[in-house]
């Protein structure tokens, strides 16, 4: 069991790691082909955050463990409202930007509410199983690219989207694309496997670890970035980056999932999805009630709360 959970550690640490490297060898072979740094961030970093629960996902549908790949996206997102924005709010009050709070928030309302009705097929009549099946993953992947378009307009206006890319050696940088595809493969192939064997060990069900385990290990450099980001008091920066993450996390990684293999749906995760589209519309009463367009230390201190509630519910 203890081996399990080092091996799962190593896992989760081979992962961040490789997605760390894919990106930077990304970015820099993108900059020697003279890709605009925009295009870049709005492509290449930003996709860095989501590969690791993308690379889980996709292992775990293609080895039959649905319930890691929907417990994963879902986990996250509750984890990254509740508790990572939580978090952030207690140590600095956030400032947030008009656009965030009519558009940004609504588009992951949206998503939320998108996939909730896909994946339970058995409410309208329409199958046997309840599936995420590939018709719905070109949906979600057309919904994503609308949000891409929209942002690299917004980013034409001025928006923070901008970063810092760095241009290593041709073959430094080869190195850096290869051990990322390979540590993400290796790490992401550990994570499911260890993580279903300490499910089996503990008798506890893939559906519990996915919505804890794993969500929690692949939204770290969500939480990295966003408390970095919120005791530099770069509050927009944090939100966007929770809500941008969570927005990838439905649409782009529930839809490559789909695509490469639907997995079935179990309707035990619906309660997760009605508290993932609460901390939704939380979020947008708290930011437009009572103090327009921010977040107070008190609400933070309620998502807290709120995700407390739910680890306990959980795990019961």
């Amino acid at each position: 069991m203890l081996s399990s959970f080092v091996m799962l550690a190593i896992g989760f640490a081979v992962l961040l790691l490789g997605a760390h490297w894919l990106v930077k060898g990304a970015s820099s072979l993108a900059k020697r082909f003279n890709v605009p740094q925009i295009v870049i961030g709005l492509t290449i970093v930003a996709f860095g955050t989501s590969t690791p629960e993308l690379i889980v996902n996709v292992i775990a549908a293609l080895k039959g463990s649905p319930d890691i790949s929907f417990g994963n996206v879902i986990g996250s997102n509750n984890l990254n409202v509740y508790l990572v924005l939580g978090i952030c709010t207690l140590l600095y009050p956030m400032q947030v930007k008009r656009a965030t709070t009519y558009r940004e928030i609504p588009f992951a309302l949206l998503s939320s509410v998108v996939l909730l009705l896909m994946v339970n097929d058995q409410w309208f009549g329409t199958g046997a199983v309840n599936l995420l099946s590939r018709g719905d993953g070109f949906i979600l992947i057309g919904l994503f690219v609308l949000f891409m378009i929209y942002a690299h307009n917004l980013s034409k206006q001025g928006s923070d989207l901008q970063t810092q890319i760095r241009e290593f050696p041709l073959l430094l940088t080869i190195a850096y694309i290869v051990s990322g595809v390979l540590g993400l493969l290796l790490g992401g192939n550990w994570v499911v496997k260890y993580a279903v064997r300490i499910a089996q060990n503990l008798g506890l069900s893939e559906k519990i670890i996915g919505l804890t385990i794993i969500a929690f290990g692949t939204s770290l450099p969500e939480l990295a970035t966003s408390i970095v980001a919120a005791v530099k008091k770069h509050t927009d920066i944090a939100l966007g980056n929770i809500v941008g993450s969570n927005i990838f996390n439905l649409l782009l990684i529930m839809g490559v999932t789909s695509l490469i293999k639907p997995p079935l749906y179990s309707v035990s995760f619906n309660t997760d999805q009605y508290l993932m589209i609460l901390s939704t519309v939380l979020l947008f009463i708290f930011v437009v009630l009572p103090k327009r367009h921010s977040l107070q230390r008190w609400q933070g201190a309620m998502f807290l709360i709120v995700y407390a509630l739910y680890a306990g519910f959980v795990m019961k």
